[in-house]
């Protein structure tokens, strides 16, 4: 039987100029082998969501949920944050790891120049993670395409450094690990607002401190990242 490594892609950002309310870019990949079944913690996960209110099939959106929009606005900050932990908690179940690549968009003049750099943090986590990433007979990189120059970053990056790679455009509801990779995402941009002192009020209303976001969220984010 083939080894498959699942690799789901969100970002938090766009590639337009700076501005003060969105210093960084980031995309996060979350890394799944395929042959590890998350069957019964998906049905754990939509139990829980059948169990407040929502449709078992209903799909995570991490930012909304912190900042009460969209479906999210009439629930309490207790009901909302139940969300995000039990999703994270089936993050920390289902054999995931994860990688972040930030980059400072102050530091890029124009958007090809943050192409580049992103561009170079991924060819050298690939090239750092070789030999571990070539155990895999195919990786398999699932992204929804929301963002040309991202696709075209992925495309070109993992198409050129590893022998045997599968891309497919997904809808977000279709997969809870692409959930995941939105939640990781939207986890990491609040890890690097902490460290910069930028962290907005909603973020700060949700998560507590700095101190209380460590505890609860930022060591199991040490400990999922991809070694």
């Amino acid at each position: 039987m083939e080894s498959h490594l699942s690799v789901f892609v969100d970002e938090s950002g766009d590639f337009g100029k700076y501005e003060k309310h969105e210093p960084f870019y980031i995309f996060t990949l979350v890394l799944h082998d395929q042959s590890i079944s998350i069957q019964n913690d998906i049905q754990a996960l939509e139990t829980f969501l059948f169990d407040i209110g929502f449709k078992k099939d209903h799909c995570f959106h991490a930012g909304p949920i912190i900042r009460r929009e969209e479906e999210y606005q009439y629930l309490d900050i207790q009901t909302r944050r139940k969300m995000i932990n039990h999703l994270f908690s089936f993050s920390k179940k289902a054999g995931i790891s994860y990688y972040a690549f930030i980059s400072e968009k102050r530091k890029c003049q124009d958007s090809i120049q943050l192409t580049m750099d992103l561009s170079r943090k991924l060819s050298m986590f690939i090239m750092k993670n070789l030999e571990e990433l070539l155990k895999n007979e195919k990786v398999v990189v699932y992204y929804d395409n929301g963002q040309v120059e991202l696709s075209r970053v992925l495309a070109s990056v993992f198409s050129a450094l590893l022998p045997s790679v599968e891309f497919r455009k997904v809808q977000p509801s279709g997969y809870r690990l692409f959930q995941v990779a939105d939640l990781l995402c939207t986890l990491s941009l609040v890890t690097t607002k902490y460290e910069n002192h930028c962290i907005s009020k909603s973020e700060e209303a949700f998560f507590g401190t700095r101190r209380e976001f460590k505890k609860n969220f930022g060591k199991h984010l040490e400990a999922m990242q991809f070694k």
